[in-house]
């Protein structure tokens, strides 16, 4: 009966020691599944912040900051020998060219690997596509032609005015880049998208800058060559 009793005790210790432990297991459990679950939703908070960033920055698109007007007046000259080259005559052309250059950065193309955010510290870094030209046009009221002369014997060239204004607007872009314009519009962007982001509530950002591709200029019409000759 003694023994009987004993066996019936050590069995009652052992279920509750295993009850003990399997409880601690659960409670451990669960505090390693609640971290893991905390985890996840810092991720996903980090990730939906991010997304939102590229989002709230897409939104300002095509972001012009930088506008350049600029006049110019081309002398365009072809040069025609005449007799095997005993005698040159010439059709000329004087144009007077007004125009605008702008300049800005293409924020629709940021991705969200361009991001980068840290919500304990309040801090993010973006980096931007460079500035480039987004646009040089002749302002059409204020371009003309000022003066057109046609040498005796010299063959009226009709492509003449297209050719002076092409070199008008290659002109306005080389004069736009030689004066900054494409600091100007980095310097503006940046400060759009700083006062943008601190509104989303961040209290650091820091801006980086991708490459800047080689610039696309002189670009020449085709059908462009030919003796000219072009005043400065």
């Amino acid at each position: 009966m003694g023994h009987a009793n004993s066996m019936s005790i050590g069995r009652g210790y052992l279920l509750r020691a295993a009850g003990a432990l399997l409880l601690l297991a659960l409670l451990g459990g669960a505090g390693m599944l609640g971290q893991w679950h905390e985890a996840r939703r810092r991720e996903r908070e980090v990730l939906t912040r991010s997304a939102s960033v590229v989002a709230a920055v897409r939104e300002l698109a095509r972001l012009e900051t930088a506008e350049y007007h600029l006049e110019r007046i081309i002398d365009l000259r072809q040069e025609q020998p005449l007799l095997f080259g005993l005698l040159e005559s010439e059709d000329a052309l004087l144009l007077v060219a007004a125009g605008d250059v702008t300049a800005g950065v293409d924020l629709a193309t940021l991705g969200e690997g361009d991001v980068q955010v840290d919500l304990p510290a309040g801090r993010v870094l973006l980096r931007l596509p460079a500035p480039a030209i987004f646009r040089a046009a002749l302002d059409e009221r204020r371009t003309y032609v000022h003066s057109r002369r046609t040498g005796l014997l010299a063959r009226r060239d009709e492509r003449l005015e297209g050719r002076a204004r092409a070199q008008a607007v290659d002109s306005f872009i080389q004069a736009a880049h030689q004066a900054g314009i494409l600091e100007r519009a980095r310097t503006q962007a940046e400060r759009l998208v700083r006062t943008l982001l601190r509104e989303l509530g961040f209290r650091e950002v820091v801006i980086a800058w991708r490459p800047a591709p080689p610039a696309p200029w002189p670009t020449q019409p085709e059908g462009s060559a030919g003796p000219y000759k072009s005043s400065p």
